[in-house]
C-alpha cells in the first residue's frame, strides 16, 4: 500500500540524439557540442546546454549544404542562408518546415508552444522595406 512517485528520467544529450535517430532524423555532430539535425529538405542546429538541456537553433530549409531560415518581406517569404543567398520559399517548403519543427520538438521531449504550433515563424520581418531600417538611428541636428 505504499505509493511511490516515479522518478522522472533525466535525459542526457546523447539520449536526445538517440531519440532523434529513432524518429527518422539524420544527426551529424559538429564541433563544440553542436549537432546538425536533418530530415528530408529541412534541418536545424541543436546545442548541448549541459545537464541534459538542449537548445534548438532556428529550423530552416536546406539550400545546398546550408540551412536557410525564413525571412518575411511582406509580399513573399524567402529563405536566407548564412552566406547571404536568398531563395523564394514555396508552400511545400513551409509545410515541410512546420512538420519538421513539430516532430523535432516531440522527438527531443521538449514542450511545443501554442504560438509556434500555429504555423511557421520568420527569423526577420522586412514589411516596410525601408532602407537601413534596422541599423543604428541617425543623429539628429538637435542632438548636437
Amino acid at each position: 500500500m505504499f505509493f511511490r512517485n516515479a522518478k522522472p528520467k533525466v535525459w542526457t544529450f546523447d539520449d536526445r540524439l538517440a531519440s532523434l535517430a529513432q524518429a527518422g532524423f539524420s544527426v551529424s555532430r559538429e564541433s563544440g557540442g553542436v549537432s546538425k539535425v536533418t530530415r528530408g529538405t529541412c534541418g536545424a542546429m541543436i546545442e548541448d546546454k549541459g545537464n541534459g538541456q538542449v537548445a534548438i537553433g532556428k529550423a530552416g530549409v536546406l539550400v545546398g549544404q546550408e540551412i536557410g531560415v525564413l525571412l518575411s518581406a511582406g509580399y513573399q517569404m524567402f529563405l536566407r542562408t548564412p552566406s547571404g543567398k536568398e531563395v523564394p520559399a514555396l508552400a511545400t517548403h513551409l509545410k515541410a518546415l512546420h512538420a519538421f519543427d513539430e516532430d523535432l520538438r516531440e522527438a527531443l521531449g521538449l514542450t511545443s508552444l501554442y504560438n509556434l504550433s500555429l504555423g511557421t515563424t520568420s527569423e526577420a520581418h522586412m514589411y516596410d522595406r525601408v532602407v537601413d531600417r534596422d541599423r543604428q538611428p541617425e543623429a539628429h541636428p538637435w542632438d548636437k
